[in-house]
């Protein structure tokens, strides 16, 4: 008999990642050997002392909350990844915003390791104040869990966002109105190389509670993910409720494949937009308003988001109406002042250019 449909479904997501990162794994190491110096042999008697070594299997982390997501998460990966030949450890972040916030990481730590995992740490973080609680506690996080991945050699590090929190992030960018990229929601594969990973994206949240329940996984219950202090809480217990009680079930399968296709359709003007931006600039590198404006709005106002960031606007920070009074230097021109954006960045029209830069 096999395991539980709820168990057989973490783990499926999770063996497709990790057969994604040896597939990712075994053809880098083979680009490295063939570029690696004394590798095109041409004598017809190679050397017999130098054997070609194996790539040492990659480390693949958890990032483990304690919750349901992420310890379903990480007991799926303890019973994947040696049956792949892959190393798997897990990360704590304790964010230190709740009494006893220490003592609950070195449980988690310890839950970690009685599954198997190792390498396992806890990393202990001082949450700033910018962009909002949540947005400060995401970004020591993830600076947490860079910082894990450098120092331990780490290949990825697997993220427990379910489908849940895919349609909760389309529901934010939508009320942002941010555009198609905030719609596309959280990417499958993130970060600097794709470091991050998100096996569960296509899974609810109540196939990781009950594959917990299941296997006897002890979980943690966030009390931040009930506070009604947190915009994200209140769209969780009252907003996508409310939404299936007007609209019917589905609401939240329909809203993930409204990140996927709008994710598609991003990438598709990302793509669009850094061909086009070469053909806009001039010879000093300058944006040109009148070749600017020759082109669809939604290439132009991606050409002009990115100029913003590169002349050091945070991205974080970046919003639709900012890139739409910069648009209206090329779409509406009649002598308006300069723009300021985030980070102390500048933008003017000057002579049939757009300058952006640092103030």
């Amino acid at each position: 008999m096999g395991p539980h449909p709820a168990v057989a479904a973490i783990r499926l997501a999770v063996r497709r990642v990790l057969h994604d990162l040896l597939t990712e794994h075994h053809t880098r190491h083979s680009a490295e050997h063939n570029s690696a110096p004394g590798s095109a042999q041409t004598s017809p008697e190679p050397p017999r002392t130098a054997p070609q070594t194996r790539p040492q299997p990659p480390l693949v982390l958890v990032a483990c909350s304690g919750g349901a997501d992420s310890m379903a998460l990480a007991s799926a990966l303890a019973f994947e990844a040696p049956r792949l030949g892959i190393r798997a450890g897990g990360v704590t972040v304790d964010h230190g915003l709740q009494p006893g916030s220490d003592t609950r990481a070195a449980e988690v730590v310890l839950r970690l390791r009685e599954l198997g995992l190792d390498p396992v740490e806890s990393a202990a973080v001082t949450v700033g104040r910018d962009g909002g609680p949540e947005a400060a506690a995401r970004d020591a996080r993830y600076a947490a869990l860079d910082a894990a991945a450098e120092r331990l050699g780490a290949a990825a590090i697997l993220l427990g966002h379910t489908r849940d929190d895919q349609a909760e992030t389309v529901l934010l960018g939508l009320a942002r109105g941010s555009g198609t990229r905030s719609l596309s929601g959280m990417a499958a594969v993130s970060g600097a190389g794709g470091r991050y990973r998100r096996p569960f994206l296509e899974l609810d949240r109540q196939t990781a509670r009950k594959a917990c329940m299941v296997q006897s996984l002890p979980v943690w219950d966030d009390p931040h993910n009930s506070d009604p202090a947190y915009t994200r809480s209140r769209l969780r217990h009252e907003g996508l409720p409310a939404l299936e009680k007007c609209l019917g079930k589905g609401v939240v399968e329909a809203l993930a494949r409204t990140a996927q296709l709008s994710r598609d359709d991003a990438d598709a003007l990302d793509a669009w937009a850094g061909q086009a931006e070469a053909t806009v600039r001039d010879a000093a590198g300058l944006l040109e308003c009148a070749k600017l404006y020759a082109l669809p709005p939604a290439v132009r106002r991606r050409i002009l988001r990115r100029a913003a960031i590169e002349a050091g606007a945070p991205a974080g920070s970046l919003f639709a109406r900012h890139i739409e009074e910069v648009d209206r230097l090329i779409t509406g021109w009649r002598g308006q002042k300069a723009i300021n954006l985030p980070g102390k960045v500048v933008a003017q029209r000057q002579g049939g250019r757009l300058v952006i830069r640092q103030g």
